[in-house]
């Protein structure tokens, strides 16, 4: 095995596909990224058996090998070798020599028929979208997935395609985010999956872009979204989503119209005396005022009011106040309309006129 390459052609893919690489492998060449020389091109692929990236690079060779790298050392040497430097790589008894200007390395490598396969089925569904549109509906709802929930399938987003109707919902059972818009092409394609949180989170990174066209394709257990030159693949959660129709199904307060940045700029600073670990705020709405408050275990109190727009009876909810501010931050409008359950169960976020984006939140006892 022996080619040269630009940095710059390397570095930018290295940096995407170490994302995925864990620091810590049950797997010693999991922490590898493989070389694959064939037909003028290079294909480099990372994997942690559950999310894969794998890019590829037009290169000049006449050569057909491929090599497992240590990705992290081999990333630390691109990105600090000078800028445009070419690289040369050259494998020699089982070590890889690499040279560029006057630097020297000598890295050890793996044999790339110990890299485990990444199997991936018969991709039945596929449809294309901008990435600017797949990325806002992440975006949207990503922040709402659950952490190492002993309910799995919170660890993920739920993805709902009907035709041409795509949504998206992310919860940690405290909250909820739910997405909706329009693909331009039918798809004839009705399903629902659930993408699992390290995938979610790689695959925002990968959409920076967002006039390109992406390509989404399905399988039984995986997900594959093609942008370029890059593949982001994903095993997907073995699970059913929990059913949240029933959130809509009960009767509703008077909605209430407040400023969005005047609510943020409110309730950022109350929550600064609240309890560290619940971050619960009082709501006590009033006529047209809503009064923030809370209170810690050191006896300290904060207490806002703000001017908002209600017909209906006075209440009191409480809340987590970092999450009405996720949810606040989310908003496009300057309007941010707040409605809440009749038996205070749960409060609805939204936007005055666009329906594409709600936001769900169950109160909390203070």
């Amino acid at each position: 095995m022996k080619f040269i390459i630009n940095r710059e052609l390397l570095l930018t893919p290295l940096q995407q596909i170490v994302n995925v690489i864990e620091k810590r492998q049950t797997m010693p060449i999991l922490a590898n990224v493989l070389f694959k020389l064939s037909e003028n091109q290079l294909t480099l692929t990372g994997t942690d058996l559950e999310v894969q990236i794998v890019a590829q690079v037009i290169l000049e060779n006449d050569v057909e090998a491929s090599i497992t790298i240590p990705a992290r050392k081999l990333l630390d040497i691109c990105r600090l070798l000078p800028s445009a430097a070419d690289i040369k790589f050259e494998l020699v008894d089982r070590k890889l020599k690499i040279k560029s200007g006057r630097s020297r390395f000598s890295v050890s490598t793996l044999s790339a028929d110990e890299y485990p396969d990444f199997e991936m089925g018969v991709m039945e569904c596929q449809f294309s979208m901008p990435a600017s549109q797949l990325k806002l509906a992440l975006d949207k709802t990503t922040f709402c997935m659950a952490n190492q929930d002993i309910r799995y399938y919170l660890n993920g987003l739920m993805l709902s395609i009907f035709n041409q109707q795509l949504k998206l919902v992310g919860s940690d059972g405290h909250r909820l985010s739910i997405y909706e818009d329009t693909i331009e092409q039918e798809t004839g394609i009705e399903l629902r999956i659930i993408i699992p949180r390290k995938g979610v989170i790689e695959l925002v990174r990968l959409l920076d872009n967002a006039e390109q066209q992406v390509q989404v394709e399905f399988s039984r257990n995986n997900i594959r979204v093609v942008i370029n030159n890059l593949i982001f693949s994903a095993k997907l959660v073995d699970s059913k989503y929990p059913d949240f129709s029933k959130v809509f199904e009960q009767e509703f307060n008077s909605p209430i119209h407040v400023q969005k940045d005047v609510l943020k700029d409110a309730l950022t600073r109350v929550s600064i005396l609240a309890n560290e670990k619940f971050k619960g705020v009082e709501f006590v709405i009033d006529g047209n005022t809503i009064t923030i408050s809370t209170n810690n275990p050191e006896h300290e109190e904060a207490e806002e009011q703000i001017a908002i727009e209600y017909q209906g009876q006075p209440l009191a909810i409480a809340f987590n106040s970092q999450y009405i501010l996720d949810a606040v931050a989310n908003l496009d409008s300057e309007l941010a309309v707040l409605t809440i359950a009749e038996n205070s169960s749960c409060c609805f976020i939204e936007e005055p006129s666009e329906q594409q984006y709600k936001f769900i939140v169950m109160p909390m006892r203070l």
